[in-house]
This record gives C-alpha cells, sequence and structure tokens, in this order.
C-alpha cells in the first residue's frame, strides 16, 4: 500500500553505552504499546519539485499519500497552474522564491500495511520554513521520540560469573556486571528543516536471572537483581565468599550432564525522553537478553 512513502528522512545519532551494541533492539514490556503509524514530514523544495515534475515521463507516477500517485498533467494543474482541485494547497510556479517545502505523509517500515496510515490523510502540500503543519498527526517531539525508541541499541554483554567456566553443585555461583560495562544510551531524533529533535535515553535499572533448569535457585529469589548507586550490578566475587549467598547469582542443585544449561541474563532498560521547546516524557521500559552456557559439577571427594 505504502512502500514508496514509508521511509522516513528522520536523522538518528546514538551515543554512549560502552560495551558492543546489539545488532537488534530491545522488546517493550508493555506489549501492547504502539507508537504513532504516521506522520508529515518535508519532502522537496520548490525547485526539487519543479525537476522532478518536469522529468516525469508518460506513464510515470509521483506518490503524493499513501496509494495516491499523480502523473505530471495533474501535478502541473495543482502545483504550477494553482488549481485548487487535488489539493487544499494550491501554489503557482512551485512557490518557486518562497521560503518552504512541500510535504507528505511517512508510515513506519512496520506498518506501511496497516490501516491506521490512513489517518494521514492529506496529499503532497506546503508548509513554509520554520513551521509545523497544524493538522492531525503532524510531527511533535514525542513522535520522534517514539521512531527513536526503536533505533536504541543496548550494549549485548555478557554478565561475569564466579566461579568461570564451571559451576560446582549447591555453590552460589556469583553474578555482576561492572558500572564499566553498562551504561546509559542515548539515541537523539532530528526532524530536517524543522526545529524538531527528541533525545531518547535508555538507563539500565535491574538485571533478571533465569537459571535455565528448576534444580536451581536463584539470589534474590525473584531473580531480578537491581542496579546499584554506582551503576553496578550485584557485587563481584571475593576470595573466601564461596559459602555466602551472593547479592545476585545463582546455586544449581543438579549438575549437567553432556547438554550445558542456558542461563538467561534479561536487563531492564528505562527510558525517557526530552525535546524542542522542553517536551518530555516517558517510553514503556525495553529489555534485553542474552544466554549464556553454564556447566555444573559434581564436588569431587575421595573417599581413604
Amino acid at each position: 500500500m505504502a512502500a514508496e512513502v514509508s521511509r522516513s528522512r528522520i536523522v538518528v545519532k546514538q551515543s554512549g553505552g560502552t560495551a558492543k551494541p546489539s545488532a537488534g533492539g530491545f522488546t517493550p514490556v508493555d506489549p501492547n504499546w504502539k507508537p504513532p503509524a504516521c506522520w508529515y514530514e518535508p519532502l522537496v523544495t520548490p525547485q526539487q519539485f519543479k525537476a522532478a515534475t518536469e522529468s516525469l515521463k508518460k506513464g510515470d507516477f509521483f506518490s503524493v499519500n499513501f496509494g495516491r500517485r499523480w502523473g505530471k498533467d495533474l501535478l502541473v494543474d495543482a502545483f504550477d497552474k494553482g488549481e485548487p482541485t487535488f489539493t487544499d494547497t494550491p501554489t503557482k510556479n512551485y512557490n518557486i522564491g518562497k521560503e518552504g517545502m512541500f510535504w507528505r505523509a511517512v508510515a513506519r517500515e512496520d506498518r506501511a500495511n496497516d490501516s491506521e496510515i490512513l489517518d494521514c490523510s492529506e496529499n503532497l502540500f506546503w508548509q513554509d520554513a520554520g513551521t509545523v503543519p497544524d493538522v492531525p498527526n503532524a510531527p511533535t517531539p514525542d513522535v520522534l521520540a517514539a521512531y527513536a525508541y526503536d533505533k536504541i541499541r543496548v550494549p549485548e554483554t555478557e554478565v561475569e560469573l564466579k566461579p568461570q567456566g564451571r559451576s560446582t553443585v549447591n555453590l552460589p555461583t556469583w553474578v555482576w556486571l561492572d558500572k564499566a560495562v553498562f551504561s546509559d544510551v542515548t539515541v537523539r531524533a532530528e526532524l530536517p528543516n524543522t526545529p524538531l529533535y527528541a533525545v531518547t535515553t535508555a538507563k539500565p535499572v535491574a538485571l533478571h536471572l533465569e537459571p535455565g533448569t528448576e534444580d536451581a535457585k536463584t539470589f534474590p529469589a525473584s531473580g531480578d537483581c537491581p542496579v546499584n548507586e554506582d551503576g553496578s550490578i550485584g557485587t563481584p566475587y571475593a576470595k573466601g565468599a564461596s559459602q555466602q549467598d551472593p547479592p545476585c547469582g545463582i546455586a544449581y542443585y543438579r549438575a549437567t550432564s553432556g547438554e550445558p544449561y542456558q542461563m538467561k541474563a534479561s536487563v531492564t532498560w528505562e527510558i525517557t525522553w526530552k525535546g524542542t521547546g522542553g517536551a518530555e516524557g516517558s517510553l514503556p521500559d525495553g529489555t534485553f537478553e542474552t544466554t549464556q552456557d553454564i556447566n555444573v559439577q559434581e564436588i569431587q571427594s575421595i573417599n581413604r
């Protein structure tokens, strides 16, 4: 329906996060959260639009909205001759000499065939420079924040374990993340040729552990390890602490036999944003999960 007009011109730039970023985004905690399906963006200057129209050959079309494509004659009538038949903002000579741009609806790429994009029903229209259209589904800082949400790439880093390599039945395995491993991740989203921007920040707030077997116990019992004040998670193992309960960790009650346990470690990220004109808000928390192999051995004893 809208493949040719689903590519946004929003520019995003990520910073922060000291570890290698993941290839994919995180999963919203709220499964019912839906970002805006469509909005409007600046598309072409008067000179660019005139050149694009004049270059059209017979049978060529220019998309003016989702599923609406106009040929050269209709574009000339509406935007060169100024006939208001098919647009609320007809122009003469493509408004060459005026400051501004022609705007068009844009759909999120993952919602390009969603019926909700039809809420952005305006055909290609003129907008003066430095202004934002006063229409439903006009772009706003929170629209940019939601767009940036999907572009956040949080670190994909394995948690630290002690003992490393092989755990022992009934002895706790300590789990932690150093404060240098995880830090806030920010994504700035800007809409070119407008004053609109939003800076979306993802802050790690908790680590959740799943042992990969029912024959285990997590510390704390919920498996939720909070982030410490200094940004670290859990506490590094110290010599002589093998019999103590770790603030974050797992005790396995059965040894592995051939296949390791698949321990899952998921970090929850709290998402907030700030944007143009002092606007600010929050978005659903996101989680990112990694899996690590855990081998567990029995304690070896010698009978004499």
